[in-house]
């Protein structure tokens, strides 16, 4: 079975810089680059089924490119709590698509990643050449959009750096499960797989283990008020607005974080997404199911 390989970037912060962590995926030469960009308390390697999909399915032609958020999965935990915010995010995803060396990519974002890629693609093409930046020929924002629905982020918050302790892998996945089910349908197989890379050895003689983020993550999103994010959505339409890529957007019909007004509305405002959306699944999709897998590799391999 195709694997990826692990390999680094060193990102500048005001510290002493930190390790961003990359998944890499096909050919490393291939001029047809995706990146994937996980959900907030995710990883990297949610996106295995999509990678080898778009893999086989281009004739293992392209590469397909997964980091591991600063705060995640086998990256870095910052010094500084505050720094986990999408201006670090975006930044640290500058500094690998530098190291990348690339001219163009497309962007596969889940959530969170969808809201960087958004904060990279809506720069406007005069401020990305001015600014260096590369262009994002496809874009994939997978259930989020600019207006972030204040309930949602209140029941994410509810969990959100709560890592627990865990006898085994699949108690994790358990208790994953009991705060998720919103992914939709999945065999017991796939979320066990989906969990295998979500936990991490506690740093004890315990054989326990636990989630594999750094519990501070919560520290800024906890600071968040409706007021605040309400403003917000002044600049995220202003992002999206700018985006010249072509758009899909893939959204969970039960979704509770992007609701249908506003997925209706970016069909028809800046890149005028294409819209597909899931019966059965809340937020987000996890793009392993063979309907999901369909509408985003045909789109990218288009």
């Amino acid at each position: 079975m195709l694997e990826p390989t692990l390999n680094y970037v060193l990102c500048p912060d005001a510290a002493s810089g930190h390790r961003m962590a990359y998944w890499d995926w096909g050919q490393p030469e291939s001029a047809h680059v995706v990146v994937c960009v996980h959900g907030l308390s995710r990883q990297g390697r949610d996106f295995d089924t999509l990678a080898r999909a778009l893999c086989e399915q281009s004739g293992n032609t392209l590469r397909v490119v997964c980091p591991d958020v600063v705060g995640r999965g086998q990256s870095d935990w910052l010094t500084d709590p505050q720094g986990y915010q999408i201006g670090t995010y975006a930044a640290d995803m500058m500094a690998l698509l530098a190291q990348l060396k690339l001219t163009t990519l497309d962007w596969v974002g889940t959530s969170m990643g969808g809201l960087i890629g958004m904060a990279l693609a809506g720069q406007g093409p005069e401020a990305s050449r001015a600014a260096g930046a590369l262009a994002v020929r496809r874009l994939v924002l997978n259930d989020v959009g600019p207006v972030i629905e204040w309930q949602a982020l209140q029941r994410i918050g509810d969990y959100l750096g709560n890592t627990g302790r865990f006898e085994t892998v699949q108690q994790a996945a358990d208790a994953m499960w009991s705060i998720s089910s919103s992914f939709g349908p999945h065999t017991p197989e796939q979320w066990l797989a989906l969990s295998r890379h979500m936990v991490r050895p506690l740093e004890d003689a315990s054989g326990q283990v636990t989630l594999h983020y750094d519990p501070a993550i919560a520290v800024p999103f906890g600071s968040l008020t409706q007021e605040s994010v309400a403003q917000g959505e002044a600049l995220l339409w202003h992002l999206y607005d700018n985006i010249t890529a072509a758009t899909l957007l893939t959204r969970g019909a039960q979704s509770d974080l992007l609701k249908p007004e506003t997925a209706l509305a970016m069909t028809v405002r800046g890149p005028r997404a294409r819209l597909v959306e899931f019966e059965g699944v809340g937020h987000a999709p996890t793009l392993i199911t063979n309907d999901q897998l369909q509408a985003v590799t045909s789109f990218l391999l288009d």
